[in-house]
């Protein structure tokens, strides 16, 4: 009892600062979605559930939430594929390897206006290097708007974003490869164990921790995207790649209607904070059984 009271007394300053910093902001868009607030600044009127009505009636909602289950699904795989390789490759002996895992970080650290500026440059149809190298290949006969067409923008920008935050799993996933007893190798290896039989029966069943955890996280990162997608298409073309934080952006301070806003905001919320329980209660038990 006296370790939980000393550990609690510990841990509260900085409970009272998430408290403050997310807990207060929260509290406060749940209020805005039961008035009708258009801009900041404005009187609003209190109107139930009419917000929710609204919301959860039209048809933008589900769209946007059907787009970000896309995002988030197709960040899941590329970037835990990409992640994959390159932490398995890092945690090999080879000269230049310290090197190597401190400059795979960059990617992560460059701020995200520089990097879609060196994308636009890059996937420009006049002038970037990436249509004249994919034409000297073959691959296409003229130059390609790979923001132009709804399944084209989406592809990029989960490219783009998986090339962006791949890095930072990779580093979470090389620190669960390294937690690997080198023994078990060894002992597979003298039983004749082969490579891809040594991955299946030792580092996959031994990674699925670290897995499971960069699953919640890179999650709930994923889902909370929204500069790369608004500076590189804006949520077009056509809606195309509107998730819910750009119908929120929009909604809010687009369509001035900034209680609409808060509900958006208050049912993502919702939705993340269940998945996050949910997942957490499956790794709980995952947990418990072995």
């Amino acid at each position: 009892m006296k370790n939980t009271t000393l550990a609690f007394a510990f841990v509260s300053p900085a409970l009272l600062f998430l408290l403050a910093v997310l807990g207060w902001p929260l509290v406060q868009a749940a209020i805005l979605s039961f008035q009708d607030v258009g801009v900041i600044g404005s009187e609003g009127h209190f109107i139930g559930l009419g917000n929710y009505a609204t919301i959860l009636g039209g048809a933008g909602f589900w769209r946007a939430l059907g787009r970000s289950v896309v995002w988030v699904l197709s960040n899941a795989v590329v970037q835990t594929l990409l992640a994959l390789a390159a932490a398995l490759i890092l945690n090999q002996k080879f000269p230049g390897v310290r090197i190597a895992r401190t400059w795979i970080i960059l990617t992560w650290i460059v701020p995200t206006v520089v990097v879609v500026i060196i994308w636009r440059w890059l996937l420009s149809s006049s002038g970037g290097m990436i249509n004249p190298l994919l034409i000297q290949a073959g691959v296409i006969e003229r130059p390609v708007g790979f923001f132009a067409t709804r399944e084209g923008a989406m592809t990029t920008l989960i490219m783009i974003n998986s090339w962006r935050w791949f890095p930072f799993t990779t580093l979470m996933m090389l620190a669960g490869l390294t937690r690997i007893p080198g023994d078990l190798y060894e002992a597979a290896r003298i039983d004749g164990a082969g490579t891809f039989q040594r991955f299946k029966r030792i580092t996959w069943p031994l990674l699925q921790p670290t897995l499971m955890v960069l699953g919640v996280v890179g999650t709930l990162l994923s889902f909370n995207v929204f500069d790369v997608i608004w500076l590189l298409t804006a949520g077009g073309p056509s809606g195309a790649t509107q998730t819910l934080p750009v119908l929120i952006y929009e909604t809010a301070f687009k369509g001035y209607r900034l209680s609409e806003a808060a509900t958006i905001s208050v049912l993502t919320s919702i939705l993340l904070m269940g998945f996050a329980f949910l997942t957490t209660r499956a790794m709980t038990a995952a947990e418990a059984d072995r």
